[in-house]
């Protein structure tokens, strides 16, 4: 296969990635194509489609030369459990494609060349893209579909400011609403419920510290990278 491009984002490492595609409502993803797929024409039409699937590798999970294996353990079912990995969306797969549908929400022009601005993605920065294709509601969306042991919705933290903590002097509004929405989703692996524990991660320019206790997500430190 031909890398055909690569994702563009904030999520610099692998913690806090969103799980599944459409949690991160607020996050830009800009799609940059190689040559000699960002030729103009390869994009013509594509304004007129709301959503694209979005066909990628997990590039970070490549191991050379390591056997395959039948089932892995779903974070989902607390780490503990195995199913088979094609009853799952593990990043150790034979071929380490992924999935995504995000939502188009613009082109801009660089150099003559064309990008795509998408959102909802559960991508990390730099991934590679491997294709692309229009979301066809009609038959894309199954409405009756079931989710077997994934199925529900994914749960929506309160994030609260801890003492001492300022975001309001160094961070513009849309940043600090972007953040919310990341740590909302509860960036830590399915498996760790430590209430104690203080979790970190990076987000762009920032360095996030917090502490997830019930339902609410304490951001306990936050510093910018340099």
């Amino acid at each position: 296969m031909e890398i055909i491009g690569y994702i563009w984002n904030d999520y610099h490492s692998k913690f806090g990635v969103p799980r599944q595609s459409g949690l991160d409502k607020k996050t830009i993803s800009k799609i940059i194509l190689n040559p000699p797929y960002d030729h103009p024409d390869a994009l013509r039409g594509i304004e007129g489609f709301s959503h694209l699937w979005i066909l990628w590798q997990f590039s970070r999970a490549v191991r050379e030369g390591e056997a395959f294996h039948a089932t892995v353990r779903p974070p989902r079912l607390g780490g503990n459990i195995r199913m088979g990995v094609f009853a799952t969306r593990s990043p150790f797969r034979p071929n380490h494609i992924a999935m995504t549908v995000v939502k188009l929400e613009g082109i801009e022009e660089v150099d003559g060349k064309k990008r795509l601005l998408v959102s909802g993605g559960d991508m990390m920065d730099q991934s590679p893209i491997l294709d692309i294709k229009p979301y066809i509601p009609f038959a894309d969306s199954i409405p009756d579909a079931v989710g077997g042991f994934a199925d529900g919705t994914q749960k929506r933290l309160q994030v609260e400011i801890g003492e001492g903590v300022k975001v309001d002097s160094f961070m513009s509004k849309e940043e600090w609403e972007t953040i919310q929405e990341v740590l909302s989703l509860d960036p830590r692996p399915a498996y760790k419920k430590d209430s104690d524990q203080v979790y970190g991660m990076s987000y762009g320019r920032w360095d996030l510290h917090f502490k997830i206790r019930e339902d609410r997500v304490l951001l306990v430190g936050i510093a910018e990278l340099l």
